[in-house]
């Protein structure tokens, strides 16, 4: 049997002795790989023999420009390179000997088992044809005449010796001499065991097994040597400059990576310039900046700042803008018909939603007029407490629209109204309302603009005003094209094709879809999957919806669109800016956040002691009352906070504990609990466990929907922590005409009443020298023996005073009555 049948299924092993062969590579899991395996020797000149070139010289002169001492070098590298050659044929021999000689042990030891087999299969034959033989008693039962037949001998067998004993397996000469001992012990080595028959590339070309080596540590190995054939072995490599970012704190493991460099290098510069630090230490941009340079490196500063980087601020070519639709806003004075105007032009009836029949949110709407130009609204709430929300509205808008009725004239936040349109320098025009009401007079508006600069063009200024009805739509379509033609002086353009960026309109925690953001797109266009972020949060878009509700593909320059898919609820007036990678967004999100964080405690801190105390008796004598805030949009919430802040007086004030967009929540509950605070729902309602939460810990849990009864309320709880006021009343004058000392009783002084009344439950002033000596009540009064509840001017009695008993003929006793007066804030 030939070696390439004899060895379980394996391929020949490679003698490698030249030319190429192919090595099959085994993997784990049963894998495998053919790989063809070249060996190419290297050509040897020696001088002086045939295969020397032609400019050849003898020994001891120069052949080719070499000095005899290095033709000599030259030499002996080529004889150690011929022993080292030698000696790795002789131990591939040797390993090939013994792996043969390990594959003939195997075979051996197969064929034993094979033959060990075979007896015991014969053996069990031989038992069992015994077992069905007839016994020796129903033997002598034969007939006789049968008995020259059963006498006949049978065919001779041994049981005991199977035929294959009788007819051995022939096996080779050389195999049966070969000493078992080829066979390595179980305490062998089992390495060598594991990998016989297996020939990686490595071993291929290093010419054995052991520790298999990098290409990196190949290509140094091979670089020394050719540097000693060279004679340039003291020749150091150019060192590599490189540029090395430094933040404001690295460790270093990292600034030693940063700089390719080993980490005990680093360590012990460190430690050369007194700072003893390990890898796992951080260090400051100084102290990583001296050690760049002290290994030859360029330091390239970088703060955490720089994170923002990425949010390119793109000035966008004139070639690429396209027009866009004007962004116009609503504003005005609650109740003057901002949101009726805005339903007439749109022909829908939001108004009739909003609780009150006032705007409490920013809505962000988007119509198109008959002669098919789009235009973007943009409702803002009238009421004192929503400036922030009338801020947030004019700075992201083009033009604004200021509705004033015409039977109520310019308010309060009218003026605010005006003043947020001046701030975001943006063109106004004046919508007169309400003309078809009763007492309605356009001219008084008009007249009333003027003591706040608003000249409109009735009376010769630049203003555009237009008269309409919201209710029977008079003037509306004069409206339209006073915006309209506003839009074309502005000549409003936008470049679509870049990373989409926009300002939070609006933002909410909606059951089931999650934190929902109200987004106008200001630039570019926000698309489905884009990644985002947005002040402290980030996201990934999931899905677009446009104020009809309708899910779209994507929202360009002046479209607004509620965006699903962020991390958490941002704050409203954050900007929107699309980023490459959610690595960016993360990174960014996670910059900010910190950076807030830093400011609140960087603020609430105080600097100095003296502050810290001054702040502790301060609030020694405030009386506070805490409450948990939640409400449905960002935008309320922070109304709310604003308001809630300008209660309070020097006595007592109102502090938001915990505010928050969303349902009231358990955790609201057990904050609350703590903290002896009542929960405010505004347009949310508690779930289940909150509720149960509460009825459980007895918090009160109060809903509302308009922010006027809202504020009513908590005045009226904070007017509850105010200290009553005390008024008093004089009643009466007493004269002391005599003391008199009285065994247990004390002193008592006889008076008489010179002036009103004196009455016993009434508190009393000893006076002397029109100075207060003591102030009071009484222990007791009587008129002659008995005890009295008052005294009438002109009368004797007497008196005496609790705790109190210095007291002498003349002095002067003031009698008064006090009245606790309740107060409220204003």
């Amino acid at each position: 049997m030939s070696d390439e049948n004899n060895n379980d299924g394996k391929p020949k092993p490679l003698g490698l002795k030249g030319g190429s062969g192919t090595v099959r590579q085994s993997f784990s899991h049963g894998r495998s790989k053919s790989v063809v395996v070249e060996k190419k020797r290297k050509r040897v000149i020696v001088p002086g023999k045939p295969g020397a070139g032609p400019g050849t010289r003898p020994a001891g002169g120069t052949s080719g420009g070499v000095s005899n001492s290095e033709m000599e070098r030259r030499r002996k590298a080529l004889a150690a390179a011929a022993g080292q050659e030698a000696e790795r044929k002789a131990k591939e021999e040797a390993e090939t000997a013994a792996r043969e000689a390990e594959r003939a042990a195997r075979r051996r030891e197969r064929e034993e088992k094979e033959r060990e087999e075979q007896e015991r299969i014969e053996r069990r034959r031989a038992r069992e044809e015994a077992a069905r033989a007839p016994k020796p008693a129903e033997a002598k039962k034969v007939d006789p005449n049968d008995a020259p037949a059963a006498a006949a001998p049978a065919p001779e067998t041994d049981v005991s010796r199977p035929a294959a004993k009788q007819q051995p397996v022939k096996r080779p000469e050389k195999a049966r001499e070969e000493p078992r001992r080829n066979k390595p012990s179980k305490g062998g080595d089992a390495n060598d065991r594991r990998s016989s028959g297996k020939l990686t590339i490595n071993q291929a070309l290093r010419g054995g097994g052991g520790h298999q080596k990098s290409m990196a540590a190949m290509k140094r190995k091979q670089e020394r040597q050719r540097r000693q054939m060279m004679g340039d072995n003291n020749v150091e490599r150019e060192k590599v400059v490189r540029d090395v970012q430094i933040p404001e704190a690295i460790t270093v493991s990292e600034l030693a990576n940063r700089m390719a460099e080993k980490v005990a290098a680093v360590v012990k510069a460190l430690m050369t310039n007194g700072i003893m630090a390990t890898q796992n230490q951080t260090i400051d941009a100084d102290t990583a900046e001296l050690i760049v340079e002290e290994f030859g490196h360029k330091v390239v500063r970088v703060s955490d700042a720089d994170v923002e980087d990425v949010i390119q601020q793109v000035e966008d070519d004139e070639k690429d803008l396209q027009p866009r639709a004007p962004v116009i806003t609503i504003m005005g004075h609650v109740d003057h018909g901002k949101t009726s105007v805005l339903d007439a032009l749109r022909k829908t009836n939001v108004v009739s939603g909003e609780a009150g029949g006032i705007t409490q949110h920013i809505g962000a709407y988007q119509i198109t007029t008959e002669d098919g130009t789009l235009l973007t609204f943009l409702d803002t709430p009238g009421h004192a407490a929503f400036t922030s929300m009338r801020a947030r509205g004019a700075q992201v808008t083009d033009i604004v629209v200021l509705v004033v009725a015409a039977n109520d004239g310019v308010m309060p936040q009218t003026i605010e109204a005006i003043a947020h349109a001046k701030a975001a320098e943006v063109p106004l025009i004046i919508a007169i309302n309400k003309i078809d009401v009763e007492g309605a007079d356009p001219n008084r508006v008009r007249t009333d603009l003027l003591q706040h600069e608003v000249i409109v063009e009735a009376m010769s200024g630049d203003v555009q005003d237009i008269e309409c009805s919201a209710l029977t739509g008079q003037g509306l379509d004069k409206l339209l094209e006073a915006i309209a033609l506003q839009s074309e002086i502005l000549e409003l353009k936008a470049n679509p094709n870049r990373a989409a960026q926009g300002a939070v309109i609006e933002a909410k925690l909606d059951t089931g879809r999650g934190p929902v953001a109200t987004v106008l797109v200001e630039a570019g266009t926000l698309r489905n999957k884009d990644i985002f972020v947005v002040g402290e949060q980030w996201g990934k878009v999931r899905a677009l919806m446009d104020d009809q509700g309708k899910t779209v593909a994507e929202a360009g320059p002046s479209v607004p669109v509620e965006v699903l898919g962020l991390n958490g609820t941002p704050e409203a007036g954050d900007i929107l800016n699309v980023v490459s990678s959610e690595a960016e967004a993360r990174e960014i999100a996670d910059y900010r956040a910190q950076v807030t964080k830093d400011k609140k405690a960087a603020v609430g801190a105080a600097t100095t002691l003296d502050q810290l105390m001054a702040k502790a008796k301060a609030d020694e004598n405030v009386a506070e009352l805490p409450i948990v805030v939640k409400a449905d949009v960002q935008g309320s919430t922070e109304a709310i906070i604003q308001a809630l802040e300008k209660i309070g007086n020097d006595e007592v004030r109102v502090r938001a504990i915990h505010s928050g967009v969303g349902a009231i929540t358990e955790s609201d509950v057990t904050l609350a609990e703590a903290s002896g605070a009542p929960i405010i729902g505004f347009n949310v309602r508690a779930n289940t466990p909150a509720r149960n939460a509460s009825n459980q810990k007895g918090v009160e849990i109060r809903y509302y929907s308009i922010i006027y009864n809202l504020m009513d309320d908590i005045k009226a709880a904070a007017s509850g922590l105010l200290s009553a006021e005390i008024k008093e009343t004089f009643i009466g004058y007493a004269t002391i005409k005599e003391v008199f000392k009285i065994t247990g009783a004390g002193k008592i002084a006889g008076c008489e009443v010179t002036e009103g009344v004196a009455r016993r439950s009434a508190g009393v002033r000893l006076l002397r020298d029109n100075v207060v000596i003591h102030e009071g009540k009484l222990k007791t009064l009587k008129r002659f023996k008995d005890e009295v509840k008052e005294v009438h001017g002109g009368q004797e009695c007497g008196m005496a005073f609790e705790n109190y008993e210095d007291i002498r003929a003349d002095d002067v006793i003031e009698i008064f009555e006090t009245e606790e007066i309740e107060r409220n804030l204003d």
